[in-house]
Order: C-alpha cells, then structure tokens, then sequence
C-alpha cells in the first residue's frame, strides 16, 4: 500500500520502519515541524512537507500519528475522500464525517526512538466506520503484528486507560525509585531483577494474587518508617494512597 504518515513522533517512526519493512511504500512524512519531518523522511525514503495542503493525493492510506488532542483537528483539514484515514490514538473516539473512510490502528506498546522495538509481538487493535474499510485495516495491521484485534472505541477508551495505569504510572513510580536509590547512593540495577520479576509473576497469575509487602499484611510500623524516609510531601502521599489501596483490596 502507498501510505503517508502524518506525523514525526517516536510512534511514526517505529511504525513507518516496521509498515516499509512489511514492503509498503511510504511516499511521504508530514510534521508541523521540518527537521523532525526531514529526519524520518531521510530515514524512509520519501518526501516530507510541513504544510498540510501540500499532502501526496495519491496514497492508499493516511495514518494520522499524532497528538490525541489535535488528530480531530487535523483529520478535518485533510480532504482526499478515495484514500483510507486512519488515526494511532487509544483515547480518541473514531473519527466521522459525512462520507469517507476512517479507521483507528492502534499499537499497544510504549515507544522511544532510540530503542528498537519487534512490532511483530504488538497487540494492534482496530476499527472503521465500514465493512471495507475494516478488512483493509486488518490487513495493514496484519502485516506488521501477528496479535490484531477488532475492538470498539469504548474498549479502546478502556484499555488506553488501563494501560496507563499498567505503563505509564508504573514508570513514573520507578522514576521514584531512581531517586531514593541515588539519595542512598546506590545503583537503580540492583532493582532490575525484582522489577523483571514483579513483570514475569502477571503473566503467569493474577496481579492481584501476586501482591506482596507490607501495606498487604497490614504491617504499620514499616510503612511509617518508609514514610520518615521520604522527604516529599508528594511522595508520602503517594505511599499513603497505594498503601491503602493495596490494604483495602486485600482485606476487604
């Protein structure tokens, strides 16, 4: 398929490698920004621009990688009716229009640029306004992840919302770590193996089974002392509020 990538992000970039490795063709990078657009477009092959009314007209698809507040924004502003339009997003509802073809490809992983990713085991889930326009997608999405899913846009609300939970607060709270482990002078690598751990148990039972520490058995003197530790009133708010969510579940 002839694609045209809109967007320049860390998402763009891993997904326009793996979709021109898979053998489609990007003929073009779209960024409100020229030297992020140039620097993908150097690195697929193609062209790029930085103005949305100078869009290749002659794509299969338009894969809409951008930031969830403005992909309704922009898709609106693009107006090649023939051609496939599909956002990345897990937040944002599909989009619609009076006519046209609109999609949703949404690859559930976190993405850095500097680290390589196998696409092939990324849950890819999808939607569209219709029938052909799903088969298409599934297609697409086929042909760079093994793991495709058909879900609505309610699901995927949900499953973005879970995933923040499960990604992105988790790694705001090894970020915590990293801190009390430098004040201690000590490496955050003597961390990895439990971390690697802690993944590895939720893939075999449930997480809620695979709790562990002290806010479980109820044990207050270490948590108080955990709390004299910290010298972040944001922090021991943080403690007090996984604390007793981690209390309340299990002794309910």
């Amino acid at each position: 398929m002839k694609i045209v990538l809109i967007g320049a992000g860390n998402l763009a970039t891993h997904l326009g490698a793996s979709l021109r490795e898979a053998q489609h063709e990007i003929v073009q990078v779209y960024s409100r920004t020229e030297r992020s657009a140039q620097q993908l477009a150097h690195q697929l092959s193609c062209s790029y621009t930085t103005d949305l009314h100078t869009l290749h007209t002659d794509a299969d698809v338009y894969i809409y990688a951008l930031k969830d507040d403005i992909i309704h924004q922009v898709m609106q502003q693009v107006h090649i009716p023939h051609a496939l339009h599909l956002h990345t997003a897990g937040s944002v509802s599909l989009f619609q229009a009076d006519n046209g073809n609109y999609g949703v490809m949404y690859p559930l992983q976190t993405f850095s640029k500097e680290r390589p990713i196998n696409f092939q085991e990324i849950p890819i889930c999808i939607e569209a306004n219709n029938c052909d326009s799903l088969h298409i997608i599934r297609t697409l999405a086929l042909s760079i992840s093994d793991n495709v899913h058909i879900i609505s846009s309610e699901q995927r609300r949900q499953l973005h919302l879970a995933a923040i939970y499960a990604c992105n607060f988790v790694n705001c709270l090894y970020a915590n770590a990293e801190e009390i482990m430098e004040n201690a002078q000590l490496p955050f690598e003597l961390l990895c193996p439990l971390i690697q751990e802690t993944a590895a148990k939720v893939k075999e039972i449930r997480p809620s089974n695979a709790q562990t520490g002290p806010a479980k058995r109820g044990d207050t003197k270490v948590m108080q002392h955990h709390l004299d530790l910290l010298h972040s009133d944001l922090q021991k708010e943080i403690y007090r509020l996984l604390s007793k969510d981690i209390h309340m579940r299990h002794n309910k």
